[in-house]
């Protein structure tokens, strides 16, 4: 089932700042979002160089960068290179040409300093604790034999080699594979030379390594001592090609474009069309080549041309390619070169051993993982589909994984008569094929699956749960930063409120309304819903604390969110500083605004949090002259979450919860030394550091164990 918003709910027109196209005046008031998206890299990257972290610990921030780096090429720089003939000159006082440039500039030194992090640490320290990625050319015989009848028994069948020659044209190269290319001179004889119409020149091959091949071979099965498979295969090339050696294979690494467009309007089955574009995105232009630092010049110049890239677009490796394929190492059983396991707890108000729907008939619940286990939900969903008096359940999906408990649980719901309801991200980037499997199975259980709406995302995190009970029917409401994905849970930190609000609950009905019939509703009673209302209420939050600071009252505002790139909000918050709003914002990743810059943004603060745990909680609190105001839901300031997606704020109600939040968990974030930055006007990031005699606070450890986080009020 598909909607379309078109004319019911017209996207907004956003005011943003004046270009020097048509102001005649570069505008710096921004920070680009592509370079803070790099910078949020290089604190990744910092975690990898950190000496004091377990060595698992610091591979694992390796492998994330990687995989970060690859899905920036994928979707960011591809969307540069579509537009590298725009000479709009943007708000930050780059054109796109510019842009590219500095974005290569900034990669260079991040992936430099990665591979020498690897090499010269990392891999070192790794063989310290008797884990060794060794070469083969450091085998021993034995070793060698060992791992070469492996390579016949187990990776020579699936390998095929293809040469380039007249009746062979250059191949395919799939985006992320693992190549290996050489030139070699074939032995022909002079009737096939004369057809192929070559006389003994050298030709280019290419092996691809298929990525269901473990990229790591074990040497020994009682330890942990691994030849990269790279590494093998070059050295028993012989068995493919007889004519190549060893010293003449090269790796290489193309990345495509991944963010392939969406023509939703001409979709008449947005299943059928999304099926499409994931088959279209294998082909989609390369942004990236990825060379090893010993391949020939004059490889790179022949792969350049056959691939149809640019020199800009070359990247020469020193390290192993595909760094993001190291998270194997990270899997070993080697507790004692990892952080100790998150303490997990569960809330005191849930230990009654009550029934979690008559726990919250009496409370607000506030949930946050992983410091409180996430079975709690998956719980609450099981025990929704086996309770007989659940008659319905309604749910948003945006990524739930592939091996999801929660879906089954709906199916079982289905399958017991209940009344499901499933919204299903099908357009959730990189999450598509297993969100269209989980459609399919939940569609044949008879489960009612809404693909979204046309020209929407479904960002929301929002179950909604009707039970019968006695003559009543009462609506219970989770509302969540985070996604349905128990498998993330573990990871990111995110909060969950459960709920039976009357007038939240009849919000939530009228959200999924608009998602599966169109409901023509404009506003909601407490909810913040994007694209209907979200971005009109933040901006009026905003602006009441500007209006309340000129009139001397109370006001302040701070912010807990993955990423603030929208330049509406941005200026608000700039004319809330003039008027003296002291502003804390905490933000993950990208932030475009400049902070702390006089007579702009000298009274906001922004600090980026990058530790263990991925901050995927977002929190907004205003001052309002002391009656202030919490929310927390799915939205981030991006002009995406309040315009192009359905998202979720709902406010903190309870006083018990709104006290914890305010008093408690923002400013444990604010007061954390350990893993924060805090953002410098030229858009560089700034280590904080504990103070002389000051042990460092790390505010993600702080909340671990903690089952009794809110002091309840149980005259509330």
């Amino acid at each position: 089932m598909q909607n379309s918003l078109s004319q019911i709910y017209p996207l907004r027109r956003i005011e943003t700042f004046p270009t020097a196209e048509t102001s005649g005046v570069t505008d710096t008031t921004h920070i680009n979002r592509d370079l803070s998206l790099i910078e949020f890299f290089r604190r990744v990257l910092d975690e990898a160089l950190d000496p004091s972290l377990p060595i698992l610990e610091r591979l694992k921030f390796i492998a994330i960068l990687s995989s970060n780096l690859d899905e920036f090429f994928m979707i960011r720089v591809s969307g540069l290179m579509d537009n590298i003939e725009d000479e709009r000159v943007w708000p930050d006082g780059y054109n796109t040409a510019e842009l590219l440039k500095e974005i290569r500039a900034r990669v260079l030194d991040l992936t430099k300093l990665q591979d020498e992090c690897l090499r010269n640490d990392i891999i070192p320290a790794l063989k310290e604790n008797g884990i060794v990625v060794i070469s083969y050319a450091d085998l021993d015989e034995r070793e060698r034999h060992s791992v070469d009848e492996f390579f016949l028994h187990n990776i020579l069948p699936v390998l095929t080699p293809q040469a380039v020659d007249p009746s062979h044209p250059f191949p395919y190269i799939s985006g992320s594979n693992l190549n290996i290319g050489m030139r070699v001179k074939p032995h022909l004889t002079r009737r096939v030379a004369a057809a192929l119409k070559t006389h003994g020149d050298d030709l280019f091959a290419r092996v691809k390594i298929p990525s269901f091949v473990n990229r790591f071979v074990r040497i020994d099965e009682d330890e942990d001592r691994f030849i990269l498979v790279e590494d093998l295969i070059s050295a028993n090339i012989h068995e493919l090609i007889p004519e190549a050696k060893p010293e003449d294979c090269h790796l290489f690494r193309i990345t495509r474009d991944a963010d392939i467009e969406l023509r939703e309007s001409e979709a008449a089955d947005l299943l059928a069309m999304m099926e499409d574009n994931l088959r279209k995105r294998k082909f989609g232009d390369t942004v990236r080549l990825e060379v090893s630092q010993a391949m020939p010049g004059e490889m790179i110049e022949y792969l350049t041309e056959s691939i149809g890239v640019e020199q800009d677009d070359i990247y020469k490796v020193s390290a192993p390619m595909g760094l993001s394929d190291f998270w194997f190492l990270y899997g070993l059983n080697r507790p004692d070169l990892k952080e100790a396991p998150i303490r997990e707890s569960v809330p005191a108000c849930l230990q009654t051993g009550e029934s979690i729907f008559d726990i919250v008939k009496r409370r607000d619940v506030l949930l946050h993982h992983p410091f409180n286990s996430y079975s709690i939900i998956t719980d609450l969903i099981k025990q929704a589909a086996e309770d007989d008096d659940v008659l319905a359940i309604k749910i948003c999906l945006y990524r739930t994984g592939l091996d999801s408990p929660i879906p089954p649980a709906l199916i079982e719901a289905s399958e017991r008569g209940k009344q499901v309801t499933v919204v299903i991200e099908i357009k959730a980037r990189f999450d598509e094929a297993n969100n269209i499997e989980w459609a399919k199975q939940l569609e044949r259980a008879g489960v009612h699956v809404v693909y979204g709406i046309l020209g929407l995302k479904t960002h929301a995190k929002t179950t909604l749960i009707v039970r019968r009970e006695g003559d009543e029917l009462r609506r219970y409401v989770h509302l969540a930063t985070g996604n349905y994905n128990p498998q993330t849970s573990a990871v990111y930190t995110d909060l969950g409120l459960l709920t039976i609000n009357e007038d939240i609950a009849e919000d939530a009905t009228e959200l999924f309304n608009f998602l599966t019939v169109y409901s023509q509703r404009t506003d909601y009673k407490q909810l913040l819903v994007a694209p209907i209302n979200l971005r009109e209420r933040m901006t009026e939050l905003i602006n009441r604390e500007t209006e309340n600071a000129r009139n001397g009252k109370p006001a302040r505002i701070i912010a807990k969110i993955n990423r603030l790139a929208d330049a509406g909000i941005v200026h608000a918050l700039y004319e809330a500083s003039n008027a003296g709003v002291k502003i804390d914002l905490i933000i993950r990743g990208i932030c475009t605004l400049r902070p702390g810059v006089p007579g702009m943004s000298e009274n906001i603060t922004v600090r980026s949090i990058v530790g263990r745990l991925l901050e995927h909680s977002r929190v907004y609190y205003f001052e309002n002259a002391g009656a202030n105001e919490l929310f927390m839901g799915s939205s981030d300031w991006m002009p995406r979450n309040l315009d192009r997606r359905v998202e979720v704020l709902t406010p903190i109600i309870d006083p018990d919860i709104k006290r914890y939040l305010k008093d408690e968990f923002l400013p444990t974030y604010l007061r954390d030394t350990a893993k924060s930055a805090h953002l410098m006007p030229d858009g560089k990031y700034e280590r904080r550091r504990p103070l002389a005699g000051e042990e460092a606070f790390d505010a993600q450890l702080s909340f671990q164990g903690t089952s009794n986080i809110i002091k309840f009020d149980e005259h509330h």
